[in-house]
């Protein structure tokens, strides 16, 4: 068994799936509609200018068309995923770059920790996407639907709390 099959891990990447999913369906639908979204093992969370009724239509039609194998629907180019990837990746590069044994100074070696750093972030664009594939979001939403959703004005904006159940929770 991987960590990604422990069960708070595997509903939490389900949920991610489905979140993606819900944003690519709204932003489909409102191609200049701003949103984020999270998740956690109880469901996920969308912020933005948009009713509870037309995130709960959008959630409804993305959980089925992830049923129904669009599973490009769980990856979205603007996830942290993306971000903590590219991250690490530029970080550990101007990490090993400085360590110590290099008889330059570390002014020296500025350069060539742009460059590579600069590397790791182009590399980091489709790594990221591939992250979010296979390790931080999951297709199989058979045993899942939604719950609840429940609605709170934060500002300007709403923040919609989707809850999903999982068949073996009912």
């Amino acid at each position: 068994m991987s960590i990604l099959d422990l069960p708070f891990i595997a509903r939490t990447r389900r949920h991610h799936a489905l979140e993606h999913a819900t944003i690519h369906v709204l932003n489909q639908r409102f191609p200049m509609l701003r949103l984020a979204g999270w998740s956690t093992h109880r469901g996920f969370y969308i912020s933005g200018s948009i009713s509870a009724s037309e995130v709960q239509a959008a959630a409804t039609e993305a959980l089925l068309r992830l049923r129904q194998g669009e599973s490009h629907l769980a990856v979205h180019p603007l996830c942290g995923t993306n971000l903590v990837t590219a991250g690490t990746l530029a970080g550990l590069v101007a990490f090993l770059t400085m360590l110590p044994g290099d008889q330059r100074s570390r002014r020296q070696r500025l350069p060539t920790v742009l460059l590579l750093s600069t590397l790791a972030m182009v590399i980091a664009q489709p790594l990221g996407l591939l992250v979010q594939e296979h390790v931080t979001t999951e297709t199989d939403l058979a045993q899942t639907w939604v719950a609840r959703i429940d609605s709170h004005p934060m500002g300007q904006v709403w923040v919609h709390s989707i809850q999903l159940r999982q068949e073996d929770e009912a």
